[in-house]
């Protein structure tokens, strides 16, 4: 029997907001009684703003793609085409021999002391060991802090929004999901992560352990990379966010570039009661499918500090538990020479040149 083509699912979406639902939600904002002396122009900011939404104008300021991509007529949105400019510039920066050894080190913790927890996090002290660890290997790092989605104003990791469920075309590189105007989904912090990534020849992702998995703003981050793995470079082929148009793309063949591999990565884990080994894992396996090669076994780290301690005293259990801050320096140490095998083209990862019989 003759497949049949492949149609666009409808029907899950509500619409748009009513008038007087989306005035409530915009003025949410400014509840404070210090604006109520601005409320005309607050109205008149409502009403520019409803406007944008009710004609989806997702991206305000375009321009024409031009000759290097598909459809040189298509209107690109500026701030897509800027990320990509900086991505492309990194990417030629982390492909020069002459370039520093720069390592990205991230701490996906979401506590620190400028929010309601009011201190630092565990994995953040962590992280300082080994960025220190690093410098002291002579690499360059840079340090991630995804705590300040907690702490800093209006600073998003917006959700994924599952474009590669439709079609592997339809999600972009980097993503063009957001900025998004006409929601107010902007301020994304990823176009520029995505920036810090692909500019690093090394990975240390810290995380803690938060139910049995990594925290919620390292979650945000990691699925915002899927248009790392297999994401079009080009959104004038799909125009835009056209399904139909991206499944029949995909049906055609896609090749799923790999956009950050070749990368080497370390992995630090840590918990104080259950599921250390199930969150490193994940964060491995995640790696590793992206097509990073890790840094042997010293690299893949996770460790109870303060077990079944109580949470006011776990800093205490962290000064107290030298064997784990040594630990990480190994990490760090591992993942400082995994990048000099890298750059020499000595780093071995058996298998990574065979053809996948199932790319996806």
């Amino acid at each position: 029997m003759a497949s049949q083509p492949p149609d666009v699912r409808k029907g899950e979406w509500g619409g748009l907001h009513s008038r007087d639902e989306f005035r409530e939600r915009f003025r949410a904002r400014f509840l404070d009684p210090a604006y109520r002396a601005e409320d005309q122009a607050i109205s008149r900011l409502e009403a520019i703003a409803w406007e944008a939404y009710s004609q989806g104008r997702k991206a305000p300021v375009t321009r024409k793609a031009g000759s290097e991509f598909q459809d040189p007529d298509y209107d690109l949105s500026v701030e897509w085409y800027e990320t990509r400019r900086r991505l492309r510039a990194a990417q030629a920066r982390w492909a020069d021999p002459a370039t520093p050894s720069r390592v990205l080190v991230i701490s996906g913790a979401a506590r620190n002391d400028g929010s309601c927890p009011g201190e630092m996090s565990k994995t953040f002290r962590l992280a300082r060991i080994a960025r220190e660890t690093l410098g002291s290997e002579g690499l360059e790092t840079d340090l991630l802090d995804l705590s300040q989605l907690t702490s800093d104003f209006d600073r998003h990791i917006h959700p994924c929004k599952g474009c590669v469920s439709t079609a592997m075309p339809l999600c972009h590189w980097p993503c063009s999901c957001y900025p998004n105007h006409a929601t107010n989904q902007v301020n994304d912090w990823m176009a520029e992560i995505y920036e810090r990534w692909t500019a690093a020849h090394g990975i240390l992702l810290l995380s803690p352990t938060h139910w049995y998995a990594m925290s919620s703003p390292l979650k945000l981050m990691m699925d915002r990379l899927v248009c790392a793995d297999g994401g079009n470079p080009d959104p004038t082929t799909t125009g835009g966010k056209d399904a139909a148009r991206a499944k029949a793309l995909e049906l055609k063949g896609w090749s799923y570039p790999q956009h950050l591999a070749g990368r080497t990565y370390g992995v630090v884990v840590h918990g104080d009661v259950a599921g250390i080994d199930g969150a490193r894992r994940i964060l491995c396996d995640w790696l590793d499918w992206m097509g990073f090669v890790d840094a042997g076994a010293s690299s893949r780290l996770d460790r109870y500090i303060g077990y079944y301690e109580p949470y006011a005293t776990s800093h205490q259990a962290l000064d107290r538990d030298e064997a784990v801050q040594e630990e990480v320096r190994n990490a760090a140490r591992a993942l400082a020479q995994a990048v000099g095998e890298l750059r020499q083209g000595r780093l071995s990862a058996p298998g990574r040149n065979l053809a996948r019989p199932r790319p996806k």
